[in-house]
């Protein structure tokens, strides 16, 4: 990269306990006074780049699933200043969950989703009623969750919008009053971030489905609990979703890929 004719380049590496480089793992650059100058993402190789003004700076590394490490580094004007290879080690307390069955809590867990409205706002909506049950193994890519979710509980605040989504329109809850995600394979990314494979049937149609999931550890309240972020998205359209209604403009009421995002407490059975 050149370096700035304002400043001077710093640059650097970040990988694992096990040498391993880390990708996505945020790097941010104080100056003197603590003010944030810079805040950058390692690359697929673990390689950070920031152009800064010259002096002292106090370099920041931090990834999910690990300890963040905090360097220092004299700027010059017009040179390059290379922090090497920066260390991240494993946060034990987001190492994976106890081997057992964990039973989802609906009081403390949300299944949301969001759609596109005439290719404007958004219409954010939620399940209510759903149970799931999720099971942790040695090795943990052998893990398996299944959930169950009631296809009336749809929920957005708009009781004739709940309407319409409930009847043959849509999720059609006469026929099929469920939706069922089950778990094919467990992946891990790096740190707490996983991806979880599975089939998800809605609308009596089953398509593959992926979980972008980020674990968040592990609390003793009422029990030990485990929690996760997991996103994707979907296509209305694998589930033969297709009723739709067009603006002059040709613009569609309602988009096709509607986004999903679980938060998830989980109660280990004893």
């Amino acid at each position: 990269m050149p370096i700035p004719l304002t400043g001077g380049l710093l640059t650097g590496q970040v990988r694992d306990a096990q040498g391993q480089p880390l990708a996505g793992a945020t790097i941010s650059v104080f100056d003197r006074s603590s003010r944030r100058v810079a805040r950058v993402d390692s690359d697929s190789f673990g390689f950070f780049a920031a152009a800064v003004a010259p002096g002292e700076h106090r370099i920041r590394a931090e990834a999910g699933g690990y300890r963040s490490v905090t360097e220092s580094a004299e700027v010059e004007w017009g040179k390059h200043a290379d922090l090497g290879q920066v260390t991240l080690p494993p946060d034990v307390t987001q190492a994976p969950p106890t081997p057992g069955v964990y039973d989802i809590d609906p009081d403390h867990t949300s299944i949301r989703f969001v759609a596109r409205h005439i290719a404007m706002s958004r219409v954010f909506g939620r399940f209510n009623e759903f149970r799931g049950q999720i099971q942790i193994t040695e090795p943990f890519e052998d893990s398996h969750v299944d959930v169950v979710i009631n296809a009336a509980s749809v929920d957005t605040q708009i009781a004739q919008r709940d309407a319409h989504l409930r009847s043959a329109d849509f999720l059609d809850v006469e026929r099929f009053p469920q939706l069922r995600f089950s778990s094919t394979r467990f992946s891990r990314r790096g740190g707490n971030k996983w991806l979880i494979d599975g089939e998800l049937t809605l609308h009596g149609l089953t398509s593959d489905v992926q979980l972008d999931t980020t674990f968040l550890g592990l609390q003793e309240w009422n029990g030990a609990r485990a929690g996760a972020i997991a996103r994707t998205e979907l296509h209305r359209e694998h589930f033969t979703l297709n009723w739709q209604q067009t603006l002059a403009r040709g613009l569609p009421v309602i988009g096709s890929t509607i986004g999903i995002t679980l938060d998830v407490q989980a109660i280990l059975k004893t």
